[in-house]
C-alpha cells in the first residue's frame, strides 16, 4: 500500500508539471522503474513539446529533476527523470547510424 501510494505522487507530481508545460498534454507518458538504485521515471512527451520540457540549455529538465528529488526525499526514495526521446528521432538516429555502418564497415 505505501509503495503504491508513493509510484502515485512521483508519477502524477510529473505528470501535473508537465501537462501544464506543454501543448499536446495528452501525449505525456510517464513509465516508471524501480531497481536497487531507485525509482526511475521515463517521460515520453510529442516532439514538439521537447524544447519546452527541456529548456534553454536545460535548465528546465535540471529544475523538474531537482523538485522529483525532493518528492523522492519526503517518501524516502531516490527518484530520477530520463527525458525520452521523440520515436520519429530515434527511427531516425538508426537510420543515419546504419548509413555510417554501411560507409566504415
Amino acid at each position: 500500500m505505501m509503495q503504491e501510494s508513493i509510484k502515485e505522487k512521483d508519477v502524477m507530481f510529473l505528470e501535473y508539471i508537465i501537462k501544464a508545460m506543454v501543448e499536446h498534454s495528452d501525449d505525456v507518458r510517464v513509465t516508471r522503474k524501480v531497481d536497487e538504485q531507485g525509482v526511475l521515471l521515463n517521460l515520453f512527451v510529442n516532439p514538439g513539446d521537447m524544447g519546452k520540457v527541456i529548456g534553454h540549455g536545460g535548465k528546465t529538465g535540471d529544475a523538474i529533476r531537482l523538485l522529483l528529488r525532493v518528492v523522492g526525499m519526503k517518501n524516502n526514495a531516490r527518484v530520477s527523470l530520463k527525458i525520452c526521446e521523440p520515436e520519429e528521432a530515434k527511427s531516425s538516429d538508426s537510420k543515419i547510424d546504419e548509413v555510417l555502418d554501411r560507409m566504415t564497415g
